[in-house]
């Protein structure tokens, strides 16, 4: 299951990637090159970005390359001491990623009592903010992930 939310974020990741960079360079060749003004490409642009932006969050949960100091990390050497260090770290990680998916949930309820749209092409604003909300629970389930694996870790020991 996770190789293939894995692949299913690097797709998404890759999608947004080829989305962001081909509306960004068709913006400026029509702008200054054949000095045409596109309405809205930029509400296209930002729905792109706001999906590139959340997965990479995602994927950065996955890999565990989120909230970390190397530094400390690397000065600890006992194991123990190593899973309690990540406990706490994905504790922190759970609390934040939990008012995340809180504040996300407020957004998107408000979203559906005042529906709107973007100004251009009509597209709904529910759009990114379920990006956003994916988000925050992946990440939110991700931490909790971390800590499970943590807490296996120094009961192990």
């Amino acid at each position: 299951m996770g190789g293939i939310i894995a692949r299913v974020l690097d797709t998404l990741a890759v999608i947004s990637t080829v989305a962001v960079t081909g509306l960004m360079m068709f913006l400026v060749i029509a702008r200054y090159v054949l000095g045409l003004s596109v309405v809205g490409l930029l509400e296209l642009i930002m729905l792109a970005a706001v999906a590139l932006y959340m997965t990479g969050a995602l994927i950065a949960s996955r890999k565990r390359e989120h909230l970390t100091v190397d530094w400390l990390a690397g000065i600890i050497e006992a194991p123990g001491k190593k899973a309690t260090h990540d406990a706490l770290i994905a504790a922190l990680t759970l609390v934040v990623t939990g008012f995340f998916v809180v504040w996300a949930y407020w957004m998107f309820s408000w979203g559906l009592e005042r529906p709107q749209v973007t100004p251009a092409y009509r597209i709904p604003l529910i759009i990114p903010q379920l990006a956003i909300g994916m988000a925050a629970l992946g990440c939110f389930c991700y931490a909790l992930r971390d800590l499970i694996d943590a807490v296996k870790r120094m009961r192990a020991r």
